[in-house]
């Protein structure tokens, strides 16, 4: 068959070694011939296999401690040479230039070594694979000749494919393996890049170049919208992985692409409290956030603060999920469940809604430092994370009257929650849960209005967080007509005087914390 190539010669190279003395010896037992390069060559011998070292081969040693072994053109004109075509054939023949037909590589662990503790530079830097990463690329770019393997898994699937056709593989099978192969030395460099970036203090922040490694994880059944089309991908990017790996699901139906938007959210706020606590999030924003004695207590308050809006939305939790809690959620149409740990009795309850999505991560780290991105027409923008560390002792007190210790936590409370929120953004709080929460509107007083809307309670002695400035004086009127006794907001209004002086003549206490979280 034309597709069909037989594997008469093979290369192996391999830093991970798990698999490959089985691997090694069907191959043998097909009739292949077996080269290998040090490491790889002495396992293998050592276990009986038939197998030539690439220096006895090649007729040249290696050298420089190893950086030298397969750059070498009987090597690489065995790769590369095209069956096809003639001119190839002539050439190899009068170089005395045997084909290679399969190149077994994985590359030296770059990242395992970047990954320990005190590594230094040059030792990172040594485990950089060149002729490793060369032959696979070779090898790929040839893959209608060449098969070239480079996950360990794929062993098998390669032996019983050359059972199936004395010894061939497919165009198809070859062409897959390239795939994985491109795949493969991208996320190496990736790596190296941004490990590289990383150590060079002089490299700027955002590169003239920027590249993004992006492995898919599964097909979505639609979009925002059932006309759309959606993919899940997971990035590793600047050293930083998705939360993707770090929640995996328990129980109920595939999520969507809004439960992931609606889970992302929901998990960066969680992240922001050390107390038992509760999120809600409906439609990208939180509608719902409490912390409490117990879980049982943070959800249900959480839940009292806009239990219309809770209804179909995404719960996170920032301790192990108990069979109390759940009983609580057990009564509402939810979309999405995510907790740290989820308890048996909590599972067997809650796993009798069939349609809940429920997730258990695996790891819930507080906010950390790093670079997120966002695609618009022809591009992509990246920014910092809103991750900052603000010590509310260096908020600045601008009215008269000072927060007593209730208003300051309250404060505190409802700023966290305010930066989650999509702007122009309002959040009313006691110091343990949210009462009314306004967002998303377009004017700051019209946000002001929704939340007082939204309140579930008398404002009497609630705060208020704005997550930028008061253009006028008119929110905070609204907000002191309806009880709210305290103010936290960014300040820098040109009217930052009219708007001090309303709170002052409303008896208000306002602090001003100088950082905007603005999100679109």
């Amino acid at each position: 068959m034309k597709q069909m190539r037989k594997i008469n010669r093979a290369l192996l190279s391999v830093s991970d070694k798990e698999g490959i003395i089985p691997f090694a010896k069907h191959l043998v037992q097909m009739g292949v011939v077996l080269l290998a390069t040090g490491g790889t060559y002495d396992l293998l011998r050592r276990e009986g296999v038939a197998v030539m070292e690439v220096s006895d081969y090649t007729q040249f040693p290696e050298m420089l401690g190893g950086r030298v072994k397969t750059l070498h053109p009987k090597i690489h004109g065995g790769i590369l040479g095209r069956r096809d075509l003639p001119l190839h054939q002539a050439e190899m023949a009068q170089a005395g230039i045997e084909p290679i037909d399969l190149v077994v590589v994985n590359l030296y662990p770059f990242k395992e070594t970047i990954a320990k503790q005190n590594v230094t530079r040059e030792e990172a830097i040594e485990d950089i694979d060149v002729g490793g990463h060369t032959l696979l690329r070779a090898a790929a770019k040839n893959y209608r000749d060449v098969a070239a393997i480079v996950d360990v898994a794929d062993y098998l699937d390669i032996v019983e494919e050359m059972k199936k056709n004395k010894g061939g593989t497919s165009e198809a099978m070859r062409y897959h393996l390239a795939q994985k192969v491109f795949a493969y030395t991208s996320a190496y460099d990736q790596a190296i890049l941004a490990y590289l970036t990383g150590e060079a203090e002089k490299m700027e922040k955002f590169p003239e170049r920027f590249s993004l490694h992006l492995k898919k994880v599964k097909n979505l059944r639609y979009g925002e919208n059932p006309h759309q089309e959606a993919t899940l991908y997971e990035t590793s990017w600047q050293g930083v992985t998705t939360e993707i790996r770090l929640t995996h699901s328990m129980s109920g139906k595939e999520m969507s692409y809004n439960n992931y938007v609606d889970a992302d959210s929901a998990v960066q706020l969680i992240r922001e409290f050390q107390r038992p606590a509760a999120v809600i999030v409906k439609h990208n924003n939180p509608c719902g956030v409490a912390t409490g004695d117990t879980l049982a207590n943070a959800f249900c308050k959480a839940r009292a603060s806009d239990s219309t809006s809770a209804f179909g939305g995404v719960i996170a939790f920032n301790r192990p999920l108990d069979v109390h809690t759940a009983s609580e959620i057990f009564g509402m149409f939810v979309e999405v469940v995510i907790a740290p740990e989820i308890s048996p009795d909590a599972m067997e309850l809650l796993s009798k809604k069939r349609d809940l999505r429920i997730l258990q991560r695996t790891t819930s780290p507080p906010p950390v430092p790093g670079q997120q991105i966002r695609s618009v027409m022809g591009g992509i923008l990246i920014q910092d994370v809103d991750v900052l560390d603000e010590d509310p002792k260096s908020w600045k007190q601008v009215s008269e009257r000072v927060p007593d210790s209730e208003e300051l936590d309250a404060m505190c409370f409802a700023w966290k929650v305010c930066k989650h929120l999509k702007s122009n953004a309002i959040v009313l709080a006691s110091s343990d849960r949210t009462v009314g929460i306004g967002a998303g509107q377009m004017s700051r007083i019209d946000s002001v209005k929704l939340a007082i809307t939204k309140a579930n309670q008398p404002l009497a002695g609630c705060v208020m967080a704005s997550d930028a400035f008061f253009p006028f004086r008119d929110g905070v009127d609204i907000a002191a007509q309806s009880g709210v006794r305290a103010v936290v907001q960014p300040g820098g209004s040109i009217r930052d005087t009219e708007v001090i002086q309303s709170a002052n003549e409303h008896k208000m206490a306002m602090l001003f914390t100088s950082v905007r979280h603005f999100s679109h």
